[in-house]
């Protein structure tokens, strides 16, 4: 899949991305995907890399659980390569692609198959809940030079119950990143306070056709049990963090001044109120600790208005 919008792509990562492709078809029940005459082939321009090491693959199916009876929505479906794993286990699958031949190439293909729609379109165009029609699991191969944006996009409520995702070695560890890592910062923070990443294993360039220039992952995202952020506060919590990692070597106090404009005497008052150390830096603190410190800042804003 390739998506068209450019939303916090200079911010992130500037990489090509792979999407999924090629494989072995998987043993199953029900009508055979037509295989088509050509395969459509790789397209600079998006900058795709199409996944075929069926090990990995299958890997992407598995983390998803049993989706029998679930409906699975997958970013990026590609030539196939991972939706013929899903659409044999699947109760519904809906694919999202924006590459118009691939489309056609997918409807082709599934076209015997009740349970699969595919959707020409950009995903951070498209309500996810809405197209799956109630819960839904996700899975894909996203663009890596927009790799946050569609994971961000994905945490809109009402979120998918699990998500499995195929990015870059490097953003991985960054969304896994405890804190005080050197790889820890506002992605870290701000995926940490509403889910739990797992990373499940790395993979290498030559799964790939073209082979990318970096190192991939697969990562598992699901919602955590207890809630870290107040639903009326994500939207200041995002804004917060990024604004706080922009000032990461700063102490908690100058970044608490100068993202809340407030003067020595309040900034310090909202730090206390947290129960935060005025010397501490953003790197130290985990989603909980930025929750409380927005909280507090909002309580302060209250008081003084």
């Amino acid at each position: 899949m390739t998506v068209r919008s450019s939303w916090w792509i200079a911010r992130e990562t500037g990489m090509s991305r792979p999407t999924s492709g090629g494989g072995r078809r998987p043993r199953g029940s029900g009508a055979t995907p037509r295989p088509p005459a050509q395969l459509p082939a790789p397209r600079k321009r998006f900058g795709q890399h199409f996944l075929h090491d069926t090990r990995v693959l299958d890997a992407i199916a598995d983390a998803l659980g049993d989706v029998s009876q679930r409906t699975v929505v997958e970013i990026g479906p590609g030539r196939g390569a991972l939706t013929d794993r899903l659409v044999e286990r699947a109760g519904r699958l809906v694919a999202i692609e924006v590459d118009r031949d691939l489309v056609q190439h997918l409807r082709a293909r599934y076209s015997g198959r009740a349970n699969v729609e595919i959707i020409e379109g950009d995903v951070l165009e498209t309500n996810l809940a809405e197209v799956a029609g109630g819960p839904f699991v996700l899975a894909g191969n996203v663009p890596y030079y927009i790799t946050t944006p569609i994971i961000f996009h994905a945490l809109a409520l009402p979120r998918p119950d699990v998500a499995v995702y195929l990015v870059q070695k490097e953003v991985a560890d960054r969304m896994a990143a405890p804190p005080g890592d050197k790889t820890y910062g506002a992605l870290s923070a701000n995926l940490q306070a509403f889910v739990q990443i797992e990373l499940l294993r790395k993979v290498p360039p030559g799964s790939f056709n073209p082979p990318p220039a970096v190192d991939s992952a697969v990562v598992r995202v699901t919602p955590r049990d207890t809630v870290v952020v107040p639903p009326p506060l994500e939207a200041r919590y995002r804004s917060f963090v990024l604004a706080a990692f922009g000032l990461r070597r700063k102490q908690l106090l100058r970044v608490v001044r100068t993202v809340g404009a407030l003067d020595a005497e309040r900034a310090l008052a909202v730090v206390h109120a947290a129960g935060l150390d005025p010397a501490a830096r953003p790197e130290t603190l985990g989603p909980a600790q930025f929750s409380s410190l927005v909280q507090a800042l909002v309580a302060s804003s209250a008081s003084n208005d």
